[in-house]
């Protein structure tokens, strides 16, 4: 997809995922127990099987159509409940998404002084069990009558209570945390204002649909690769970095034997190359029909898995130096879900000469890894409601739509940014956008190959690209994909345990919240399916359902120069053909127009 912002956008994604994770590992939902290693495997399994493949067919997906998730279900509308789950996916995550750019925000401001605010424990906020690395330093180098020097060791062994002057800065300044996931107590005024922030420059940065956007990610996409290479080479020269690169390079064999590391794997692919999200059938949906997709394809993935790969090495060098410093093992610094982005590493920050300005580099990078994604959001969201509604006036007018869809978001994130809205942000991240995807991937893979059926779109792709899907495609949406997706879930749902952040259990109820929202997605497609049946022509159930399932007349290409061969109107086109006839985005209509060798078609932007 290399005309579209999705194509530099992708490879963030999982970068800010590693960031706010283990570096590359599954989030949501990993054990903190589980080292690096043991993912490793299962991860390059999931890319090569699920993950290349079912973003291959996305993308074709949506550029043979050129229409966003809700349009391509022309193809089968009685399955177009697959687009809406998309869109509840894409609505979750985009709401929860902005806070942690919020909260980047907030450090990356916070990180202008000459010393970071939670580089001590002297501040207002702290507690009697606070103990600094650089608090401890000085206390060393201090004389004890009693006790005689104590080492960095010693001195973290001397209470079980230590918590670091980074976690309490997170936990009682940032956050305020609330005791509960219930008590909502007051809106963090910063955060808030962040969070505006954040969607101010989203929507900014939308304000012209991809043709701004795409400019813009140049930057988003490209600029964090040199800040990446700056931590990972001043990472790389710290004592004790290797042996935070052998903490997560070691693989641990036993843990592979585990579902819920194969699930975990899956989930990470599934969120990192935005399959189920709705955003790769947009994005595709702009490029030229010629697009070779499946070059774009491939690049993209292994450029993803090797970005992942890469920023594990720049996160664990720094864990292993911080480690070293501490007297402790790795796996006491390495933390999960937020508290890698905004404790551990922001801690391991306080120990680099000129703390300040690599705190700066830090946070700027995970704002730009995050808006990537978040334009990719919201211009999905925007594209399906759109391509839906598909009037002159809405085309016309889509920038207000853009503005409807960032204030409601921002207006939806407000709860996140109180008192208990981490534990929120948590639950959304565990079961919003989790076991939903790999569902929804897998009835959009069957329903492509089994109902419109795989010779059809065999067909399909080699009219666009010139040539046929390669065999090893073939074999994985027909067989090889759905199958293991389909076992994954099973033992998900066995091994499943409940949500928790640290020490803090969640309530039934919440539990039960986070499950009515991954279903909430996942319940678009049956109750879709129930309308269309019944509001389908045939006498029969069989013949409604046959009819439900029998791609739309105007389904194919979007412009009449493209459509050939089976697609190619037996005589001209008119009102009593029964083809819809609907405008197509100018955006969309302006790529489409010139074929692969660059030459203008004279515009007609009316399928």
């Amino acid at each position: 997809m290399a005309t579209g912002p999705k194509a530099l956008l992708l490879p963030w994604d999982s970068g800010l995922r590693a960031v706010r994770g283990r570096a590359s590992l599954p989030e949501p939902g990993l054990s903190p127990h589980t080292l690096p290693g043991a993912f490793m495997f299962p991860y390059f399994i999931m890319l090569v099987f699920c993950g290349i493949p079912l973003f291959f067919m996305e993308l074709s997906f949506g550029q043979f159509a050129s229409q966003g998730c809700l349009g391509v279900w022309r193809i089968s509308p009685m399955f177009k409940g697959v687009g809406y789950g998309m869109m509840v996916v894409s609505t979750y995550i985009g709401i929860y998404y902005n806070v942690v750019i919020c909260i980047a925000f907030y450090y990356f401001f916070s990180s202008m002084t000459p010393v970071l605010p939670w580089a001590y424990c002297n501040n207002p906020w702290n507690t009697l069990d606070c103990a600094g690395v650089l608090d401890a330093a000085n206390f060393t180098n201090s004389s004890d009558p009693a006790h005689g020097p104590l080492n960095l060791s010693q001195l973290l062994n001397y209470t079980l209570k230590r918590t670091s002057p980074s976690e309490e800065y997170w936990r009682r300044y940032v956050l305020k945390l609330s005791d509960d996931i219930g008590n909502f107590g007051e809106v963090r005024l910063p955060l808030l204002g962040c969070l505006g922030v954040s969607w101010v420059v989203v929507f900014l940065c939308l304000i012209r649909g991809v043709k701004s956007s795409g400019k813009v990610v140049y930057f988003t996409a490209t600029f964090p690769y040199v800040v990446l290479t700056i931590l990972f080479v001043r990472g790389v020269t710290l004592e004790g970095a290797f042996t935070g690169i052998m903490y997560y390079l070691t693989p641990q064999w036993d843990k592979i034997l585990e579902a819920k590391v194969w699930g975990d794997a899956a989930s990470q692919i599934f969120y990192s190359l935005g399959c189920a999200w709705g955003g790769l059938i947009t994005m595709a949906s702009y490029n030229k029909f010629h697009n070779n997709c499946y070059r774009d394809s491939i690049i993209i993935s292994i450029t993803n898995c090797a970005t992942s790969v890469y920023a594990g090495f720049v996160i664990f060098s720094i864990l292993g130096f911080m480690a070293n410093h501490l007297g402790v093992d790795v796996s006491r610094v390495a933390d999960h879900g937020p508290g890698l982005a905004f404790v551990a590493y922001p801690e391991a920050l306080t120990l680099l000469p000129i703390s300040p300005l690599w705190s700066l580099l830090f946070f700027f990078m995970l704002i730009l890894l995050g808006l990537g994604t978040q334009f990719c959001l919201l211009e999905t969201l925007v594209t399906a409601v759109v391509d839906e509604v598909g009037n002159e006036w809405i085309l016309k007018k889509k920038t207000y739509v853009t503005l409807a869809v960032a204030i409601a978001g921002f207006l939806l994130g407000v709860p996140l940014t109180s008192q208990a809205g981490i534990y929120w942000l948590l639950l959304m991240d565990n079961y919003a956008a989790s076991f939903s995807l790999v569902i929804i991937s897998c009835i959009m893979c069957v329903t492509i190959m089994y109902i419109y059926g795989h010779r059809n779109y065999f067909q399909d792709i080699q009219m666009m690209l010139g040539f046929p899907p390669p065999l090893f495609f073939q074999m994985c949406w027909r067989f090889v994909s759905p199958v293991i997706i389909f076992f994954i879930l099973i033992f998900t749902v066995i091994q499943y345990r409940p949500i928790t952040y640290n020490q803090y259990q969640y309530p039934g109820w919440a539990v039960a919240i986070g499950f009515l929202m991954a279903l909430s997605s996942v319940i678009c497609i049956p109750l879709y399916a129930l309308f269309q049946l019944c509001r389908v022509d045939g006498d029969t159930f069989l013949q409604r359902l046959k009819n439900a399932t029998t791609p739309s007349r105007d389904w194919g290409p979007a412009l009449p120069e493209h459509r050939t061969g089976r697609y190619a109107p037996a005589t001209g086109i008119s009102p009593e053909d029964g083809l819809e006839v609907q405008p197509l985005h100018p955006d969309k209509a302006h790529n489409l127009l010139r074929g692969s060798n660059g030459s203008a078609h004279p515009q007609d932007s009316r399928i």
